[in-house]
């Protein structure tokens, strides 16, 4: 119920970023779309948490999953090394072209699709050895509707967050107003029954007492199901397809920070591109946070303040498309919200019911959450006074 309540909230999400999307169909994401629908302080501090941790802590956590993966069947192996040592890989096939790198993903997204289907498909002819049952007990909704169910989600929205990322990257995307809306659709539905299904096998293959504080859950279902030796070379196969998530935001985060660059005098380093249009100095930036927060954080942590930084954002923006359509009604739109407004409201009600429910059993996460933001809103207007006393110095 988890994964499927984490799917319809991003479903949501994606139906209503589309619309914003088509309406503003710049790069750049939150950034681009709270910019022009409330203020740009509002804008530039959504780019500040994608510029210091938005994207880089999911890289960081991806590549500790990986790490973790690969150091359960190669002890001799240090994570730490190995999960920078990914990052850095990564980064530099990115820093090259933006054909380069969407070719990259591309294939290693196919890769992971497929491995994951044969995953699931092998899982429902496995017989466990231990009893199984999925059906509904009779405090089911009260456990659904209960404080551990929200708090449980902020892991699930974690996972599901990539469903907005072709909006980062919007700028680049041919027919924007067709494909965007497209994009956002086809590829969280996909997403949500991949998700679904993948976890209702590890939930069916390995009992639940033995998936407690587990990171590498995938290692230990391909074991049961494949047994010792085929398990093993499964679990590699999960780790190296982690690439592709680590791949994802290498290639979307950037993207960020580049619009800030343009728009911001003291952040222009960032919009630099070379010959092929590849924002690099971004791209390396974002690379080197994210190995710091691979030397400095554990796994869990992360998830949680990231998770709680990055729903405050979507939870505006989705805010946005009530002010989208009153104040901006002469803005072009090819596409609209399906079901409007009940699509944007139950994202809203859901996701404030888990930043609620965050705040009260996991404060420190959150007040790091809160002060990242106003650390961002602060460089705001220390930017904006240097750009006022610059002005006055040239009219002088």
């Amino acid at each position: 119920m988890l994964w499927i309540v984490g799917g319809i909230l991003a479903l949501c999400g994606a139906l209503t970023y589309g619309e914003i999307g088509v309406a503003f169909p710049q790069s750049g994401g939150e950034y681009n779309y709270l910019s022009k629908l409330y203020h740009p302080v509002v804008g530039y501090t959504s780019g500040w948490v994608s510029v210091t941790v938005g994207f880089a802590a999911p890289i960081a956590a991806a590549s500790m999953a990986l790490a973790q993966y690969v150091s359960k069947l190669y002890p001799q192996v240090n994570p730490m090394i190995l999960a920078i040592t990914v990052i850095l890989v990564i980064t530099c096939v990115h820093s090259i072209n933006l054909k380069a790198g969407g070719a990259f993903q591309r294939i290693f997204t196919v890769a992971k699709v497929v491995c994951v289907v044969m995953f699931i498909g092998f899982g429902l002819f496995h017989s466990p050895e231990h009893v199984t049952d999925f059906s509904p007990g009779a405090h089911a909704w009260k456990d659904v509707f209960s404080a551990s169910f929200a708090g449980s989600l902020i892991y699930v929205t974690y996972a599901y967050s990539g469903w907005n990322a072709a909006s980062y990257i919007s700028g680049e995307i041919k027919n924007v107003k067709k494909n965007l809306p497209r994009a956002l659709l086809i590829g969280t539905l996909v997403v949500m029954f991949v998700y679904t299904a993948l976890n209702y096998i590890f939930l069916y293959s390995v009992p639940v007492d033995e998936l407690k504080g587990v990171v590498e859950v995938g290692y230990l279902s391909a074991n049961k199901i494949f047994g010792p030796d085929t398990g093993k070379f499964m679990s590699l196969v999960i780790a190296l397809l982690l690439v592709s998530t680590i791949s994802a935001m290498v290639l979307a985060g950037p993207r960020v920070m580049q619009s800030m660059g343009k728009d911001m005098r003291g952040l222009g380093f960032f919009s630099k591109v070379n010959k092929n249009e590849v924002p690099y100095v971004a791209v390396m930036a974002q690379s080197c946070i994210s190995i710091v927060l691979v030397i400095t954080s554990s796994f869990e942590s992360l998830i949680t303040y990231v998770g709680f930084t990055l729903n405050l954002f979507t939870f505006l923006t989705v805010l946005g498309i009530f002010i989208l359509r009153y104040k901006h009604k002469n803005v072009e739109r090819s596409y609209k919200t399906f079901l409007y407004p009940l699509t944007p409201l139950l994202f809203l009600l859901i996701i404030l019911w888990i930043l609620i429910n965050i705040m009260i059993s996991k404060p420190v996460e959150s007040f790091y959450g809160l002060g990242t933001i106003v650390l961002g809103a602060v460089a705001y207007y220390l930017s904006q006074n240097k750009k006022d006393k610059n002005e006055i110095k040239i009219s002088d």
